[in-house]
């Protein structure tokens, strides 16, 4: 269909066309008033550009089961009869008046603090979404506006499914926007792909990831390198781990918002956590972060803004100092959620800030209203205190190298996810189920990378292996 082909004052039902907006892959956007004016408008219809189009009904049917400020409300649907008495459908939402994120933060200077007020919100929004049954599929910049008060509103849910919802897509690749999707996808699309009928189940941590990859390439500017990477061996090829490349090492932003986009992009869907997780933690960084917060994100390679002191955590009082670019490594290890951390006291008291404790013990969540952001030495015997007195403000601390050194973290009870199991290669080691190779050269403390057993450092062993030569679809 002509995306034109709707002219001023047509009805389509109650709705009058004032102006036709733009297009997009499936369909046209239209601004409509009721015609009856009731002074609530205006409103934005998306008409099908092709006829009986099913993406219609099921982008219809998710956003009828979702009410929240941050997703357009679904006002009415139904169909367009053009001329030879083709159907074509059309759904009519809220209009939103606002500017794609990306743009937005083109257009002005943005601090961590309003990036996690906004990231938030879009969480909020993916909470909705998947409290349904539904997944979005294309979380990106591009379908996130911006409104004049500073609200985010997470828009274009054509690509969404749900849970019972027809199958729309039988074929590579599924869809959503290539850049944005998860490790477990692409992984997916390798192996199946020479099973025409395999199709991949997009899942909430496919959301989450996407969020990631919209958070770093709004702080950063551009896309987070590859998540993975496979290399050619003797057995045929494998995958590998990809070194991340953390966002504080581009931009000067807060510790508590670096962390949690590398908490977003984690390679395991478990560690990323629930996109309420992700929102809570995000509420919370929006508000307990310190001074940094408010400062413009910028590249590490322009100066410390004048004027910027540290802040002394022991009297509140300033320290005549700027803070040096944040730094903090990008943890390897398990998800540790609250209740663990209280049991293993001894493994955190060496961490010095926010984002040591979320990325050095593998993401921190706040699974009960409350998260402990720093654990200084000396100053607690337990997590409990912290977890009772709120995030405390790691903005202006940041471990320094040396200090993440005497970091001791021991060999947990049972294998991490993706680790490999007996038999145990000869080279390697198996210790509570699992396999590892011990570092040689090393003794405790291990650092950050790897893990006590006995008077020894040791790392875990990732299973890869060779692709399986059937997948289930």
């Amino acid at each position: 269909m002509d995306p034109n082909a709707l002219s001023l004052d047509t009805l389509l039902g109650p709705w009058r066309v004032v102006r036709f907006q733009g297009q997009g892959s499936y369909g046209a956007v239209y601004r409509v008033e009721r015609e009856a004016p009731t002074g609530d408008g205006p409103f934005a219809l998306k008409l099908a550009l092709h006829p009986l189009d099913p993406r219609f009904e099921r982008e219809g049917e998710l956003l009828s089961r979702i009410r929240h400020p941050h997703v357009p409300r679904l006002l009415d649907r139904g169909w367009r009869v053009l001329s030879g008495g083709v159907p074509f459908p059309y759904l009519v939402m809220e209009w939103v008046e606002g500017t794609p994120l990306y743009a937005w933060a083109a257009q002005q200077e943005r601090t961590s603090r309003q990036v996690c007020q906004l990231l938030a919100q879009v969480a909020r929004a993916l909470e909705a979404t998947h409290a349904v049954e539904g997944v979005h599929r294309d979380v990106k910049g591009d379908n996130v506006l911006v409104r004049q008060d500073g609200s985010a509103v997470l828009t274009d849910l054509g690509s969404g499914c749900y849970r019972g919802a027809e199958t729309l897509t039988h074929q590579f690749p599924p869809p959503g926007t290539p850049q944005y999707q998860s490790p477990e996808c692409q992984r997916f699309q390798w192996e199946a792909r020479h099973l025409p009928r395999a199709r991949y189940e997009a899942q909430p941590a496919d959301d989450v990831y996407a969020l990631g990859v919209t958070a770093y390439r709004l702080v950063v500017g551009k896309y987070p390198p590859e998540c993975v990477a496979m290399k050619q061996t003797e057995e045929g090829f494998q995958f590998v781990p990809v070194e991340p490349v953390a966002p504080e090492r581009q931009v000067r932003l807060s510790p508590e918002l670096a962390a949690l986009i590398r908490q977003m992009l984690s390679d395991e869907p478990s560690f990323r956590g629930s996109a309420a997780e992700v929102a809570q933690a995000l509420e919370h960084a929006a508000k307990r972060s310190g001074p940094w917060a408010d400062q413009p994100i910028r590249p590490v390679s322009e100066p410390v803004p004048d004027g910027m002191a540290r802040v002394s955590k022991d009297a509140e009082s300033p320290v005549d100092e700027s803070p040096p670019p944040v730094s903090v490594p990008v943890s390897e290890g398990p998800e540790h959620r609250l209740r663990s951390l209280r049991s293993e006291r001894t493994a955190v008291r060496g961490l010095m800030a926010a984002a040591s404790v979320c990325l050095l013990l593998g993401g921190v969540w706040w699974m009960e209203s409350q998260v402990a952001w720093e654990t200084y030495p000396g100053e607690s015997e337990s997590l409990g205190g912290l977890t009772d007195a709120g995030p405390l403000n790691a903005a202006s601390e940041v471990a320094s190298q040396s200090e993440q050194n005497t970091v001791n973290l021991d060999v947990p009870q049972k294998p991490f996810p993706g680790q490999g199991l007996p038999p145990c290669e000869k080279h390697e080691v198996e210790i509570n189920k699992g396999c590892w190779v011990r570092s040689a050269d090393k003794t405790p403390p291990c650092g950050i990378r790897s893990y006590a057993w006995r008077n020894s450092c040791y790392s875990p062993i990732l299973q890869l292996g060779r692709p399986p030569s059937s997948v289930q679809p």
